[in-house]
């Protein structure tokens, strides 16, 4: 039986802060890299194989290299629109640490198994869809 791993990326301009979730475990800081691509391969390869990998992470202003580099090596990654990320009433901070760690229980299917709403691994995710702008390299 394959052990899934679900990563829950925040992804910024500089850096990318990592947490992991495996099936029936914890979710799991593995800190914070530097957003380049040497960087991204070398996780890649800490984390296991490749087909054993579950990426996710919210859509932003970083674009979707990630994205495209993830699914190059031959990774499974979903890209969410930040509106369809589920928040508790009140809960309106957002840290590095949080946002991975919600990610990642997102994708895992915690808070989707309990009703909670949508997130990584439902409806309004970028997928295999998605398309570079004409101007834009993966």
């Amino acid at each position: 039986m394959k052990r899934i791993k679900f990563v829950g990326l925040d992804v910024h301009a500089e850096t990318i802060a990592i947490a992991v979730a495996e099936q029936g475990g914890e979710v799991r800081s593995l800190g914070i890299i530097p957003n380049r691509e040497d960087s991204v391969r070398k996780l890649v390869r800490k984390l296991g194989p490749v087909e054993q990998l579950r990426f996710c992470y919210e859509a932003g202003p970083t674009g979707y290299a990630l994205y495209w580099q993830l699914t190059r090596m031959g990774a499974k990654c979903e890209v969410v629109a930040p509106t369809l990320v589920p928040v508790k009433a009140g809960d309106r901070v957002k840290t590095d640490r949080r946002r991975r760690f919600e990610a990642g229980t997102e994708l895992s299917g915690r808070r989707a198994n309990a009703g909670v709403g949508a997130g990584c691994g439902s409806r309004g995710v970028a997928g295999s869809g998605s398309r570079p702008r004409s101007g834009q390299e993966g």
